[in-house]
C-alpha cells in the first residue's frame, strides 16, 4: 500500500468495515411469521385496509381545516378581521402620539 502522507495533505488512512448481519432472523427450522396485517396468502385483512381508509380520511380533514376550507373562516371574513386589525393598529398608533403630545 502506498504511503498516506505521499498521496496529499488531504489523504486519510481508513479502512472498510463490512455491515454485521441481522442478528434477528428465524431460527433454522422455524416457520417466518407473517406480517400481521396481512394474510398467510398475502392478502391484506380487512382492519388493515379500513385503518388505512381512516388514516388516509383524517389527514384529508385535518388538511382541509389546516387551509381553512370547510370552515367560518371564508375570505369575507378574513378580509373583515384583517381590516378591524389594520383599524386597531391606527387607533393605537393614534392614542400614542397624542399621549406624546404631536398631535
Amino acid at each position: 500500500m502506498s504511503d498516506p502522507e505521499a498521496d496529499g495533505p488531504d489523504a486519510i488512512d481508513a479502512e472498510v468495515v463490512e455491515e454485521p448481519t441481522s442478528a434477528v432472523a428465524p431460527a433454522p427450522g422455524s416457520p417466518a411469521l407473517p406480517e400481521p396485517d396481512y394474510t398467510d396468502a398475502g392478502v391484506p385483512t380487512f382492519d388493515y385496509v379500513r385503518d388505512q381508509i381512516e388514516k388516509r380520511y383524517t389527514t384529508s380533514a385535518g388538511a382541509t381545516e389546516l387551509a381553512g376550507l370547510g370552515t367560518e373562516n371564508d375570505l369575507a371574513s378574513l378580509d373583515k378581521k384583517l381590516e378591524d386589525r389594520d383599524q386597531a393598529a391606527r387607533d393605537k398608533l393614534a392614542e400614542i402620539r397624542r399621549s406624546m403630545g404631536k398631535e
